[in-house]
């Protein structure tokens, strides 16, 4: 079953002495988190939501004024609080997926259909993502590019056509 609500960034700081947040985006861009109308905080197994009045950017950060935080105070004490999204609030362009829909899921081979390993997590920080894939032999990164990865079925698994070398090596892989 896929999360309603997903993680979105983090308050690292306030901003000002009327109560503006200093966020750390986790979305595709700043911009994404910039834009949402609403966030959400986990708090004893439940999330509870809170209005967004109003969003800057400042660098690569979010400036957030937030419901019912009006003081210096009442912002520091959000300081350190992980920020959630729900689900629909969040862009997803056809074909592209959540990464966190992904992690677990089953990698086969496009053609064979033959189990290779599981994605266990993903490489956001270069040009292009790349997957790690756990086989019975070790980790292994996959570059999420159309001519490896061929299909991805969060429902069932991700397809892939593995060039020779790819899957050789095991943990040095990684």
């Amino acid at each position: 079953m896929k999360q309603a609500y997903l993680e979105c960034g983090k308050i690292i700081n306030t901003h000002g002495f009327r109560g503006t947040v200093k966020l750390e985006s986790w979305c595709d861009s700043p911009t994404v988190l910039a834009e949402l109308k609403r966030l959400f905080f986990l708090e004893n197994g439940a999330y509870r939501m809170v209005r967004v009045l109003h969003t800057s950017m400042f660098k690569q950060f979010v400036l957030a004024d937030l419901e019912g935080v009006e003081t210096e105070e009442t912002a520091n004490a959000l300081r350190n609080r992980v920020v959630w999204a729900a689900r629909e609030d969040l862009p997803l362009e056809e074909g592209d997926h959540f990464i966190v829909d992904l992690i677990g899921l089953e990698v086969r081979h496009a053609d064979t259909n033959e189990p290779i390993g599981v994605l266990v997590d993903v490489n956001t920080s270069g040009a292009r993502d790349l997957y790690i894939v756990r086989t019975q032999t070790g980790d292994y990164m996959v570059p999420a590019v159309p001519e490896l990865v061929t299909r991805i079925d969060p429902d069932e698994a991700i397809y892939i056509r593995p060039i020779p070398g790819l899957l050789d090596g095991g943990a040095e892989n990684v």
